[in-house]
């Protein structure tokens, strides 16, 4: 999909999402948010950017592309400037990044890895998450009311299930990292990262990825929870963590621009399932699509291309 039909999806897919929902009662959803919730929302939006940002800095120290903190920060704002106004989602502001660390001086390849598993690391972390929450909700009333809609799926141990898969998925990839440089250690193609994954610290540094998405995911979830307090919705933290997987996973999706239409759909059908009325859904959405705009700025205004200093 050009970038051309992506500009035209966006706004159509958006505009039929609202046009479900009710415009009208979005607008008065909006009207009527509680400013202090919008205010402790946009703060908890920030923070998520600034540990997304940390965690891009201490991937790439690991791969041996050192970048000073300040610019990796303004940078990853830059991007988020980048995505929230450029049509593929968040596929401009990676590129961005990419660019950012080769005229830092840094290999190509190597950049790009970095962005790549930057991205992967937060949608892994995510949805571990989310396996987590449902493991956390699973026997309460809300929980219950919401598997009497599938019996057959409620016979089965979700907890144990949601939890051994969440520690199957902080795992596994490290597991499957070792075993494999172990392989491949005798191949000079990938011997740089056979180092990385050898390195003295690796642990350490693999575990400080993880500890960073998830503070990135935990703070994301609080964002859309002040979202939803603003426009007077009460939904259970876990019920909450749950739904944000669907929701944040498909503002990924390269269709649109800054997430809008996709995020707005995948929030009325995962918050619509737990109770909150569509209209409220998309108003907390939208809120939480507006965060990005408003950081923006701070990526765009900060001077200077933050050169490499530590």
């Amino acid at each position: 999909m050009t970038g051309w039909w992506r500009l035209v999806a966006a706004p159509v897919l958006l505009g039929a999402v609202v046009a479900l929902a009710g415009p009208r009662e979005i607008l008065g959803a909006v009207w009527r948010a509680d400013p202090a919730w919008l205010a402790l929302g946009l703060l908890s939006a920030t923070l998520a950017n600034v540990m997304s940002a940390l965690r891009w800095r201490g991937l790439c120290r690991w791969l041996g592309l050192p970048v000073p903190t300040r610019w990796a920060i303004v940078t990853y704002f830059r991007g988020v400037a980048v995505n929230a106004v450029l049509p593929g989602a968040v596929v401009g502001g990676d590129v961005m990044r990419a660019f950012g660390l080769q005229r830092l001086g840094h290999p190509g390849m190597e950049a790009g890895v970095s962005v790549v598993l930057d991205r992967l690391s937060g949608l892994w972390m995510l949805v571990a998450l989310g396996l987590v929450a449902l493991g956390w909700g699973a026997g309460t009333p809300e929980a219950e009311r919401l598997f009497s809609r599938w019996p057959h799926w409620a016979a089965l141990p979700w907890r144990e299930l949601a939890w051994a898969l969440a520690a199957a998925l902080v795992l596994g990839p490290w597991i499957v990292l070792r075993f494999a440089a172990g392989r491949l250690r005798a191949r000079p193609s990938v011997a740089r990262w056979v180092d990385a994954v050898h390195h003295p610290h690796a642990g350490r540094r693999y575990a400080a990825q993880v500890v960073y998405s998830l503070a990135v995911q935990a703070l994301s979830v609080v964002t859309l929870g002040c979202a939803a307090q603003a426009v007077g919705q009460t939904v259970p933290a876990w019920a909450l963590t749950a739904a944000a997987v669907p929701i944040f996973l498909m503002a990924t999706l390269p269709v649109s621009f800054g997430g809008w239409g996709t995020r707005e759909a995948a929030a009325v059908v995962s918050l619509g399932v737990l109770g909150v009325p569509a209209h409220a859904a998309v108003t907390m959405s939208v809120i939480y699509g507006v965060y990005p705009l408003v950081q923006a700025g701070f990526g765009l205004l900060a001077h200077g291309p933050a050169r490499a200093r530590s």
